[in-house]
């Protein structure tokens, strides 16, 4: 494993980012986590939390200090975050920490980016014009969003939805075989490279119920999705579909594949959550470093109140190093 630490962006600071970044570093022994940054306010890992914080001014202090407190950079929010009350000064903050952490990777002093939960409402109202953070962070890599992959991970699912955020009844228009062949391109070569699966099978739903029935129940999956699948195969990869995405995720059917394409967001993410929802990774494929997320929200509800579990965050930390040690070990 590198010495590079990896940089953790805390999110929102009225969200659970705070506390569950503070409890996966108590959890660092038994959870065997690498050396790792906060990126945030101080103040608001010390309105959840009531452990050491080793204020650092540069991430190459962070691997020294990793035991002795969390180490954290210092980005100020103008206001006192308080938990589960958002406000356009905390969205600010969490930006800013978002675009620090994002340039310390890009510069390699840090290994790994790590991106804890926000509010997208809250961004929006600030001038945040990208769709997450997973298009954001892609701009500053300078990747086009075309050519990156969201993938949700636990440790019994991958999927990889084709289309994200967009309403359900636009989803038709904007699938297109290429962009399909695109996404599993982009979803085998990361699988590859980052995860050790030397012949990725990759499983492709089907848009319509029982997969179109034979064009009796919608067309895509015969003007859209089978040429797509057709392409694939003749470029060798091991691809099946357009599946019954209702027969997909049982335990018998994911045993076939080593990831779910999936094309809207619902369709990869109710049975992501559902198997995975306190240990599921956001990780965005196709970009020249490593980037994780815990895949929930700010959860403002229960910030503060010792009731967020750090086991999302534990595991985005987790795979962010895993990846990190496969691609060092194929340069070596």
């Amino acid at each position: 494993m590198s010495v590079k630490p990896l940089a953790v962006a805390l999110g929102d600071p009225a969200g659970i980012g705070p506390e569950i970044v503070a409890r996966a570093w108590d959890c660092r022994i038994d959870a065997e986590l690498p050396p790792f940054f906060a990126v945030g306010d101080a103040r608001s890992i010390e309105a959840v939390w009531d452990g050491p914080i080793a204020v650092i001014t540069s991430p190459d202090e962070a691997v020294a200090r990793f035991h002795e407190g969390l180490p954290l950079l210092q980005v100020a929010d103008a206001s006192t975050p308080v938990p589960g009350q958002p406000d356009l000064e905390g969205a600010r903050c969490a930006l800013d920490s978002l675009e620090l952490a994002t340039g310390l990777v890009r510069s390699c002093a840090a290994s790994a980016l790590v991106t804890g939960p926000v509010c997208k409402a809250q961004l929006y109202a600030i001038g945040f014009t990208h769709p997450g953070q997973t298009e954001f962070v892609s701009e500053r890599f300078g990747i086009s969003s075309d050519n990156t992959v969201m993938m949700l991970a636990g440790p019994d699912l991958k999927v990889v939805p084709v289309t994200t955020h967009i309403p359900l009844a636009d989803v038709p228009s904007h699938l297109d075989s290429e962009l399909i062949c695109a996404k599993v391109r982009v979803t085998v070569r990361a699988l590859q490279r980052d995860f050790g699966i030397s012949e990725p099978r990759i499983a492709i739903a089907g848009l319509n119920p029982h997969a179109g029935e034979n064009g009796e129940i919608g067309r895509e999956e015969i003007d859209i999705i089978e040429p797509a699948i057709r392409q694939l195969r003749e470029e060798g990869f091991h691809v099946t579909g357009p599946l019954a995405a209702d027969a997909m995720f049982h335990p018998r059917a994911r045993a076939q594949y080593d990831v779910a394409i999936c094309l809207y967001h619902d369709q990869a993410l109710i049975p992501l959550k559902t198997l995975h929802f306190d240990d599921g990774v956001n990780t965005t494929l196709g970009l020249p470093a490593i980037r994780t997320s815990p895949d929930h929200g700010t959860a403002f509800d229960i910030a503060g109140k010792g009731l967020a579990r750090p086991d999302a965050m534990i595991a985005a930390i987790r795979m962010a190093a895993a990846c990190v040690e496969r691609r060092q070990a194929a340069c070596c």
